[in-house]
């Protein structure tokens, strides 16, 4: 529970309390599990306040506009250069000074509803705090920590929420509308039919994220990280600029792809991560029982050993929701220098050989067969092509990896030498 001096001394208003915050800087007042819903906050000093677990529903924290005829869109805007007058003219009018909740421990909070417009929470603990239709607009979030909070339908319109961390946090269907998020950790984050147009997102982390309708129009993506990014069809993802701020702007219009579309025009070393990827790739098939996956690893950790210094790449994942298996690999082919197929108990391994062989001459394929298998009826198909090289046979996984400099990985390379017109 709450400190009872603490919480009589916040029921005495606000000249009371602020006074004696003013008389005691270093304390940090103790209002745990207190059920405070509807009170009014504004004007009153909270900065170090312990809020954890408290009941704070329909509260009242900064710049409160329900009820009045005054609209957001007539109120100054504030600006680095303009920030002190604009709070000194809140001041003293009617709806109140903005909140300072500097690193409040607001843990478990509920906030439902609460009015916190422009209020301040930097590096405020806002850990799973129920922030559900909250009015957050213009408040400030830096460095807070927001993590698994629920912010559905919450209006965060130009809030300041630069290296915040929202790290599984939802925010379904909230409004950020102009936000800043630089930096921000959205990892595994839920923004499902989230409005973010114009919001920045420069080097934010989105790992995981769900952006399913979510709309990203206008934002600013420049060193985002996207990885696993859960889009469907209606996320709008139109002129996102892929710029610093104060460069021409460049827009694309797809997330997924602006970081790499970044790198191909201004990164000087993008000719050597072409090469890299064209001449160190190897894509590894096979099948994957216990037993066959085991010789693909072993293929796997033999071609990456400092000395050979290929990049291998065994297609073991889920296949992307858009394309099939086949389709797949053949993408992953076209980026190898070579492909190793190991063909022993083959069956998808063969249909993936009849859409890489036929369609791409410039990629060598080695296949390798554990004795004493036969090869499969349809080699005589493959033969046909050049760059379907000999089978070679082996009879144990440790024999495979003995051979594979000479009986591989040689043969393999001559034959891309040959295909790429390099002299032998």
């Amino acid at each position: 529970m709450g400190d009872l001096h603490h919480v009589n001394k916040l029921k005495k208003g606000r000249i009371a309390w602020n006074r004696w915050r003013e008389e005691h800087p270093d304390l940090e007042p103790n209002l745990r599990y207190e059920s405070l819903g509807r009170f009014d906050f504004r004007g009153i000093d909270l900065r170090r306040v312990d809020f954890e677990n408290a009941e704070l529903s329909s509260a009242i924290f900064g710049v409160n506009l329900r009820g009045s005829e005054t609209r957001r869109e007539d109120l100054p805007r504030p600006s680095s250069k303009r920030k002190r007058s604009f709070l000194d003219t809140m001041k003293d009018a009617r709806w109140g000074t903005p909140a300072a909740l500097e690193h409040a421990d607001l843990t478990e909070t509920y906030l439902l509803g609460a009015e916190l417009g422009a209020v301040t929470l930097d590096e405020a603990t806002l850990w799973r705090a129920n922030l559900k239709e909250a009015k957050l607009f213009r408040a400030s979030l830096h460095r807070s920590d927001l993590s698994e909070a629920i912010l559905t339908k919450a209006d965060l319109q130009e809030a300041k929420l630069t290296e915040a961390d929202l790290r599984g946090a939802c925010l379904d269907f909230a409004d950020l509308r102009g936000a800043n998020l630089q930096g921000a950790n959205l990892s595994g984050a839920k923004l499902v039919g989230a409005k973010l147009g114009g919001a920045v997102l420069e080097r934010a982390v989105l790992v995981g994220t769900n952006v399913t309708g979510a709309d990203l129009t206008g934002c600013r993506v420049y060193g985002i990280s996207t990885w696993a990014l859960e889009l469907s069809e209606d996320t709008r993802q139109q002129d996102l600029v892929i710029t610093e701020e104060g460069e021409p702007e460049i827009t694309v219009d797809n997330i997924e792809v602006a970081q790499f579309l970044y790198m191909l025009l201004r990164n000087k070393k993008i000719r050597s991560v072409i090469d890299t990827i064209t001449s160190k790739v190897v894509l590894i098939l096979g099948r994957f029982t216990p037993e066959r996956k085991a010789v693909l690893d072993a293929l796997r950790d033999e071609l990456r050993k400092p000395g050979r210094n290929y990049v291998p790449i065994v297609f073991d994942f889920e296949k992307p929701r858009s394309q099939t298996t086949v389709e797949t690999v053949t993408l992953l082919a076209r980026m190898a220098r070579f492909v190793i197929a190991d063909i022993s108990d083959a069956k998808t391994v063969l249909q993936e050989l009849q859409a890489i062989v036929p369609d791409l001459p410039s990629v060598a394929v080695q296949p390798v067969l554990l004795r004493p298998q036969e090869e499969p009826g349809m080699f005589d198909f493959f033969r046909r092509y050049p760059w379907f090289l000999k089978v070679h046979r082996y009879d144990s996984p440790g024999q495979l990896l003995t051979d594979l400099g000479d009986r591989v990985i040689r043969p393999a390379e001559a034959k891309v030498l040959e295909l790429r017109g390099a002299p032998m």
